[in-house]
């Protein structure tokens, strides 16, 4: 694991810094870290927890859950400028997916506490920080309503347009 400095300008093309300034954009990086991750490696496991918001700045990563038979199902394919990790890094709850890299990759990592240090001298950065994982967390939901009823057209094709 190779940690790195994390350049302000490469977070302003995430979901991350969408809202942020440049001013915003380095005082945010100051707080990151940036780290590489080798093609196969696990960024995080299903089922553990971490106050870290990972966001993809190279690279893509396989989302997969563990399907109790032995094997995983790769849920979702996660691009450069996606977050990860947004319900660990708000509330602490475990991980829902495994992350593992398909192919080279870079992540950026905030840890919580890092963010909530800028919170009484740079509120309206926090706000947007915290703006963009909710977005992020309702781009999630749309995907999965949308699969949702792809699946129940496909199963039942007398109530959907398959």
């Amino acid at each position: 694991m190779t940690k790195q400095v994390v350049n302000g300008e490469e977070l302003k093309q995430t979901a991350l810094g969408q809202e942020l300034n440049d001013d915003q954009c380095r005082l945010l990086a100051n707080v990151c870290t940036r780290r590489a991750i080798k093609n196969g490696e696990i960024l995080f496991e299903e089922g553990h927890s971490s106050d870290t918001l990972f966001v993809v700045v190279q690279g893509r990563f396989a989302v997969s859950r563990d399907t109790g038979r032995g094997f995983s199902d790769t849920l979702h394919l996660l691009e450069t400028g996606q977050l990860a990790g947004e319900s660990g890094f708000l509330d602490g709850t475990p991980h829902s997916a495994t992350l593992r890299a398909v192919g080279d990759a870079h992540v950026v990592m905030l840890d919580r506490a890092h963010l909530e240090s800028l919170l009484v001298d740079h509120p309206i950065l926090v706000y947007k920080v915290m703006r963009a994982i909710v977005h992020s967390v309702r781009e999630i939901i749309r995907r999965m309503n949308r699969q949702h009823s792809e699946l129940l057209s496909y199963i039942n094709p007398s109530i959907g347009r398959f």
